[in-house]
């Protein structure tokens, strides 16, 4: 498909939609229907943890036997992941989490500051990405990868840190499930700037992105699954009827 032919604007009888239209739902649920957002990433990362053991079970991997190395960024989607961590470890698996550092004279997002606090709390395993962290040894030894480093806030070609988590991931060929989209796809377009996670499952959240049902991001998508989490009807109604 050329960029420039039209992509769907459905998909399973779902509304399809662009990252500045996730966002304003975002902003809808939380300002006009009083949904916090931490509810909402609270509900995306459980619906993660849930499907991500799903999937290990009908690869005969039972919970209590599971280990799931969990890459988070800096920002949202790290926030989920640091949430399905924790409801992974909840389920008796074994989660263990590599976070990308913050930015220099910089700190984390409150929500990502205090999901972590709480995976912490709850005896999950978290070392910050870099050199020493052993992230190639624990993938080596693990049973899935949970990609949670960018999101559809992201754009441009994946760097630094995450640039090296990636090639991690690519050259370990674990099983991957993408929490959204897989880093380095465009969501609105599909296409990548030649780094990007070549996902088994893609669990995008609330609704498919336009880029995702495009037939050139397949490869890197895999199967795309919409996790509900949490928007009211009436949001999704309405773009329905748009």
């Amino acid at each position: 498909m050329s960029p420039k032919e039209p992509l769907p604007d459905a998909w399973q009888g779902l509304p399809v939609v662009d990252a500045a239209r996730m966002r304003a739902l975002d902003f809808d649920a939380t300002a006009r229907h009083g949904i916090p957002a931490a509810e909402l990433m609270e509900n995306a990362g459980r619906a993660v943890a849930a499907e991500t053991l799903a999937f290990l079970k009908e690869r005969g991997v039972e919970p209590a036997r599971a280990r799931v190395v969990v890459c988070c960024g800096r920002g949202a989607n790290g926030g989920d992941g640091l949430v399905a961590a924790r409801a992974l470890r909840g389920a008796g698996a074994s989660p263990v989490v590599f976070l990308c550092p913050p930015k220099k004279d910089s700190s984390y997002p409150e929500l990502v500051r205090a999901n972590l606090a709480a995976a912490t709390k709850a005896g999950v395993e978290v070392r910050q990405a870099g050199a020493e962290a052993g992230l190639a040894e624990a993938l080596a030894a693990c049973d899935a990868v949970l990609d949670a480093l960018l999101g559809t806030g992201s754009a441009g070609k994946p760097a630094g840190q995450i640039h090296h988590m990636i090639s991690e991931i690519e050259r370990s060929g674990k099983p991957v499930l993408a929490v959204d989209v897989p880093t380095g796809v465009h969501p609105d377009t599909g296409h990548h700037s030649g780094v990007a996670v070549t996902a088994d499952v893609t669990l995008t959240l609330g609704l498919p992105k336009r880029g995702l049902v495009a037939p050139h991001a397949a490869r890197y998508v895999g199967t795309l699954k919409v996790l509900d989490i949490g928007y009211p009807p009436e949001l999704v109604a309405g773009l329905k009827s748009a």
